[in-house]
């Protein structure tokens, strides 16, 4: 057996923070929770990013459900990326058990049942305010990013932004930016090409094929008008609580490259309207991704070092990022080690392939005498996890075998009844839901192209084309000089073809075989 009291000193020490913290469970040894030993994260770490792993049914849901309300209490709005549709009860108070009254008297926290103020958001068909953003706010970057398009195609995507911007063609929608390419590749070819160089329609084709692509994943609704002010996410209730975002995207778990085009311009929006913060005693907002591996299984190098750079970045703007997923090794290396909060629950080794992604999830833990880690990872309890935060001075606490808190809110999804009543109360679907289609790059450049085609002399009619020809052909007939050249020519091809057949020669051999 472990050394009882050593453990208790060491996790005291590692876990004793002077600002404010949420408290995520208590800590075990040999199996057994210790009264009162407080796993906490510090506030002012929570911009540090985290991961919440596990296997299928091992307790990752109720885990961030326990962080995001623990937020929400301490005035951080968080938003959650919501893809098998069972975050939503942590909008209504939970109920309580005698499991969760022992679990929270093991702890040494107390559990009293409460809901947390919700904003549901959507980017498909489902229920909720409809984020949007336009092709112009993601820019010729990030687009061709996007797309997966190398940097000659790139540069062409820029020539096209640049157009637009130059000729007043706002690129709001993706039926905008295809009506610019097809019209640049076409009518408008020679003026492209007298402003800016050579145009090459091949690789506009090329780029509009990427377009349709992403539009058969379904991105045509998320691209437009009204665009959602990443201001919105950061809100407070009526009692100072953190409001919490949940994004219901149930319907898109087969499109996985909608799903990381929008994280990733989400991102990147924040990271562009955010002040710098620096250091500060709370994060502003909270991103939880959850089935992280959707955002990762698509995506190109290209895309994967857009979002490592972001991740770096987006810290000092007072964003965290949370990655939730089943293995740790769904997360690129080079994203995972920017992530400050670990919270790893059980993992399953059926195969050799799992026993070797065990040993290396192990291996991201900091070492302890305390456990042996790639054992216990296989041996978690549900709602237990091995969890390691950084303090804050940005150094790794102590690794801990954590029996989590339960949350107080519902643990199951609200009826559709429920959802519909949160709906009706929100002024940001008031605000999103209205359709607005102004003018833009589709119509202006239908309307140009109209215009030039009426421009065009009319066609005629194969009556009239060929009158026309028999009148050409009459007249060349009929001219003196057109008759000489044609006998100059029939007398030329003539002495062609006798050569060929060895009867040409000169005039006077001709003369003499009697041909003349």
């Amino acid at each position: 057996m472990a050394n009882k009291e050593a453990f208790v000193s060491e996790i005291q020490s590692g876990y004793n923070f002077s600002g404010p913290t949420i408290v995520l469970g208590g800590a075990m040894l040999d199996g057994e929770a210790i009264s009162g030993l407080q796993i906490k994260v510090p506030l002012r770490t929570m911009n540090r990013h985290g991961l919440i792993a596990g296997a299928t049914g091992t307790g990752k849901t109720k885990t961030l459900q326990v962080v995001a309300e623990q937020l929400a209490a301490n005035g951080v709005p968080s938003l959650l990326m919501d893809i098998k549709g069972d975050l939503s009860g942590i909008a209504m108070p939970g109920t309580d058990n005698p499991k969760i009254t022992e679990r929270s008297g093991k702890i040494g926290v107390t559990w009293h049942p409460g809901g947390c103020t919700v904003e549901f958001l959507t980017l498909s068909g489902e229920k909720g305010a409809r984020l949007r953003a336009t092709v112009s706010e993601f820019g010729p970057v990030l687009f061709s990013r996007i797309l997966g398009l190398n940097d000659t195609q790139g540069g062409v995507v820029a020539v096209v932004f640049k157009y637009a911007d130059d000729n007043g063609l706002p690129l709001l929608d993706l039926k905008d930016f295809k009506k610019v390419l097809q019209y640049l590749g076409n009518e408008g070819k020679a003026e492209i090409e007298a402003e800016y160089g050579q145009f090459s329609s091949a690789t506009a084709g090329t780029i509009l094929r990427k377009v349709v692509e992403l539009e058969q994943q379904g991105a045509e609704v998320f691209f437009g008008e009204l665009s959602f002010d990443m201001q919105d996410l950061v809100r407070m209730d009526e009692n100072g609580r953190g409001v919490v975002s949940i994004v219901r995207l149930t319907d898109i778990q087969d499109r996985p490259k909608l799903f990381s085009t929008f994280m990733l311009q989400m991102m990147a929006e924040i990271y562009a309207s955010f002040p710098e913060e620096g250091d500060m005693e709370q994060p502003k907002l909270c991103i939880f991704i959850d089935e992280a591996h959707l955002v990762f299984q698509e995506a190109s190098s290209v895309l994967l070092q857009q979002i490592e750079t972001i991740v770096k970045l987006i810290r000092s703007k007072g964003v965290g990022v949370y990655f939730i997923t089943q293995n740790p090794a769904d997360v690129p290396e080079s994203v995972l080690a920017q992530l400050g909060l670990k919270i790893q629950h059980s993992l399953r080794a059926f195969t050799a392939k799992d026993r070797k992604a065990i040993k290396l999830a192990a291996e991201n833990y900091p070492i302890t005498k305390y456990y042996q880690t790639e054992d216990l990872l296989t041996n978690l309890g549900t709602g237990e996890a091995i969890v390691s935060v950084l303090n804050e001075k940005g150094i790794p606490t102590p690794l801990a075998h954590t029996l989590i808190r339960a949350p107080q809110s519902r643990m199951d999804v609200l009826t559709p009844t429920e959802i519909d009543n949160i709906i009706g109360r929100s002024a940001l679907a008031r605000k999103y839901n209205q359709v607005i289609d102004r003018e833009s790059a589709h119509e202006i450049l239908s309307e140009k192209i109209a215009e030039f085609q009426q421009s065009q002399p009319a066609p005629k009619t194969p009556a009239a084309r060929g009158k026309e020809e028999k009148s050409v052909v009459e007249e060349v007939l009929t001219s003196t000089t057109a008759r000489q050249i044609g006998r100059t020519v029939a007398r030329e091809l003539t002495r062609g073809l006798l050569g060929v057949l060895g009867l040409g020669g000169s005039s006077k051999t001709r003369r003499k075989t009697g041909w003349f």
